[in-house]
């Protein structure tokens, strides 16, 4: 079960697409939508992928970071950002650190789930059925962006 809206979210640190290290503690006062996806390069998570890519100008300015997240390592993501021109990085939770701590466990993937969590750290938002195409919009409509 989906961690509830009002609890902290849990604190993270873990590799990007360019090798860098990413913390959640990185983004204190700035919007993060966290969204976790089951596998690069598959057509789910490609449209998903797209549909931030899609709306990415309408987060820029308004200090939302978008990060998403699956178990696949740093090369696969370096491809599937490159292959769909992926403006925001991807981490890479080889050790399913992260999706264990968010309780998105799909057994050896991650559940498409998806997190914004406000500038203290608080979930603002919980999202367990995603339409993918339209994700990336319907989070602005729910932000009133």
């Amino acid at each position: 079960m989906a961690l509830a809206v009002g609890t902290p979210a849990p604190p993270f640190t873990a590799k990007d697409t360019h090798g860098n290290t990413v913390s959640l503690s990185d983004f204190v006062g700035k919007t993060v939508v966290l969204y976790f996806y089951p596998k690069d390069d598959t057509p789910g998570c490609t449209k998903e992928a797209c549909s931030f890519r899609d709306n990415y100008a309408a987060y820029q300015g308004k200090d939302i970071v978008v990060l998403g997240v699956s178990t696949d390592d740093e090369t696969s993501h370096q491809k599937f950002t490159e292959r769909f021109n992926l403006p925001f990085p991807l981490l890479a939770d080889v050790d399913q650190s992260i999706i264990k701590a968010y309780d998105v466990d799909g057994g050896g993937y991650a559940k498409r789930v998806t997190y914004v969590i406000d500038g203290n750290g608080i979930i603002s938002h919980v999202y367990t059925n995603v339409k993918t195409d339209t994700h990336a919009s319907d989070i602005l409509a729910d932000l009133g962006l």
